[in-house]
């Protein structure tokens, strides 16, 4: 299926290329979260005569990840969680644990642009957590996990 993306897609291109992806993606995501429009002339002109538009819409975007990212850069993390042998947590901790804690630090974030590639995390200690505001920015952030204090329980 060929569509023509109205915004940057990561790993796929840039507003206003034509390209090639499978159907499924096409129909079930990016028609109809509109991020795309399929690729026919009529579409490619309204597309070309929209540019500006577009290209005005997605600076802003990016800015405002930019100001997103300046203010998650200073922020340090810390998660409590029951702990057992060897720094193994009793679970885990994942994006909604992470996205709820950066949003008390101050910072509106959502659990889909949170990046665990191994996972969720499963031991105490310190971890790099990366959060994608944008397909250009990505920051990294310290996060501890430290046991809870069991004397309260």
């Amino acid at each position: 299926m060929d569509v023509i993306l109205l915004e940057k897609i990561g790993g796929l291109g840039e507003l206003g290329d034509k390209v090639s992806v499978r159907s499924g993606y096409g129909r079930n995501f990016l028609l109809p979260t509109g991020k795309a429009v399929i690729a026919n002339a009529e579409n490619l002109e309204k597309v070309e005569s929209r540019r500006i538009e577009l290209e005005k819409g997605q600076k802003e975007v990016l800015e405002a990840a930019q100001g997103k990212a300046e203010a998650l850069a200073p922020i340090e993390l810390n998660i409590s969680a029951r702990v057992g042998e060897e720094n193994k947590l009793y679970g885990s901790v994942g994006t909604q644990e992470i996205a709820e804690a950066i949003v008390k630090a101050g910072v509106a974030v959502e659990k889909k642009e949170i990046l665990l590639p191994n996972g969720a995390l499963r031991e105490a200690g310190t971890h790099e957590v990366d959060v994608r505001l944008h397909p250009d920015i990505t920051v990294k952030i310290n996060l501890t996990i430290s046991p809870e204090d069991s004397s309260s329980a």
